[in-house]
């Protein structure tokens, strides 16, 4: 057995970062991956090698002035650094005895975040579907007998409800849902499709409130764009994600609840090998917290600010520029960052297949019409780059055609 494996090696993490900073395909030459789990190990050296390809080199890269598509950000590089500190460590939280220090850490997260919210306290989950999940249990407990959500709604919350074994219903507007009586009412802020927020006033007379602003919830660290939220802090629980607009690494979001005593009491499990009980949906859990601390500190909530309101801009251009082209059209200005587009005489998924390597779109479906789909998730791209690769495709596609 190789003991050293669980030391701290140096020229090995030399190594590593060495790809990690320099990630093109130049750095190194690709290995082959075993087809089976070797008998004997290639070496952590080689393993590098081998994994560097498409670990890093054919990945996606995120920060790229031609990516504006999907709700993926770029992390910062310090969320690099401290996920192979927790790595290093390996926490677990779910044991005073085993996480002393990153319990704390993530109330201490908790803590800072949950008040932009009005929200009292709550726990990080490895994304939005858990913590909707987790929001809605705790609605359950409390009496929640339905659950009630518009047809724009996460695919999160019927699976919610599934889980839940509550009756889930969709209602087309919240102007008129009917009567809730005893139902969670879920209300969106920031719909997948096309970024729009629903009346964050609606659903009073039910028994639950839960908001679900994986999207759109960090507009409230923005003094700029923070009443677009307005109203959040009635609810009794909020979904956010932290793997978007607080640009963490995947598996990162936060269930806050207005009365987080309660409601963890009402979701919790002991059991005789438990010091603490166990709160919420997971068992085990890593300190995922750390890189969401570490870039709330390195860049405060006036730099966090800074990313989101320049990707806020960046939309606003994206739309600007459709809207000034003849040959392209807007479904609508952008809510929070979202901006379904389309060329007037081609087809959007053909557009997509046309686009050159370096550019990169989304596509959905609203109202059975297909539309281009740019979410502002990277503050580094750039409008005019990607208006410029859908016309060239559209003319590559006429040129093909006249053929």
């Amino acid at each position: 057995m190789d003991v050293d494996a669980f030391m701290p090696n140096e020229p090995g993490l030399l190594e590593a970062l060495r790809f990690l900073t320099r990630p093109t395909m130049g750095q190194t030459v690709a290995r082959e991956l075993p087809d089976v789990i070797p008998e004997v190990g290639l070496g952590p050296s080689a393993a590098l090698e081998a994994l560097a390809p498409p670990v890093l080199f054919e990945a996606r890269d995120l920060s790229a002035p031609g990516f504006f598509a999907h709700m993926d950000p770029p992390t910062p590089w310090i969320t690099w650094a401290t996920s192979m500190w927790t790595a290093s460590r390996n926490q677990n939280l779910l044991h005073p005895d085993t996480a002393p220090a990153a319990r704390e850490l993530e109330r201490r997260v908790v803590d800072w975040l949950a008040p932009f919210f009005g929200m009292g306290g709550g726990h990080l989950t490895p994304g939005s579907t858990i913590a909707n999940l987790t929001a809605l249990w705790a609605a359950r407990q409390a009496g929640a007998t339905e659950i009630v959500a518009s047809t724009s709604a996460h695919v999160s919350v019927r699976k919610a409800a599934h889980l839940l074994a509550l009756p889930f219903r969709a209602i087309d507007d919240w102007g008129d849902p009917g009567d809730l009586g005893p139902a969670a009412a879920v209300l969106t802020a920031g719909t997948t499709a096309t970024g729009e927020i629903e009346p964050l006033d609606a659903g009073r007379g039910a028994r639950w409130r839960h908001v679900d602003a994986a999207w759109a919830g960090p507009l409230r660290l923005s003094e700029r764009f923070a009443g677009l939220l307005a109203g959040i802090d009635a609810a009794d629980s909020v979904a956010v994600s932290a793997h978007k607009w607080l640009f963490q690494p995947k598996e990162s979001a936060l269930v806050l609840f207005a009365d987080h005593d309660r409601a963890h009491a009402s979701i919790s499990v002991d059991g005789p090998y438990l010091a603490a009980p166990n709160v919420g949906v997971l068992g085990s859990h890593g300190a995922v917290a750390v890189p969401l601390l570490a870039t709330l500190i390195a860049y405060g909530r006036s730099g966090i600010a800074a990313m989101i309101d320049r990707s806020m801009r960046l939309a606003d251009e994206l739309h600007d520029l459709v809207s000034s082209h003849d040959d392209l059209v807007a479904r609508s200005p952008p809510a929070t960052g979202v901006v379904c587009w389309k060329h007037r005489s081609r087809d959007s998924t053909e557009i997509r297949a046309h686009l050159r390597d370096d550019v990169f779109v989304s596509q959905t479906t609203v109202d059975a019409e297909t539309w281009l789909r740019s979410v502002a998730a990277n503050p580094n791209a750039e409008p005019e780059r990607i208006v410029a690769a859908v016309l060239a495709a559209a003319a590559s596609i006429a040129s093909d055609d006249a053929r």
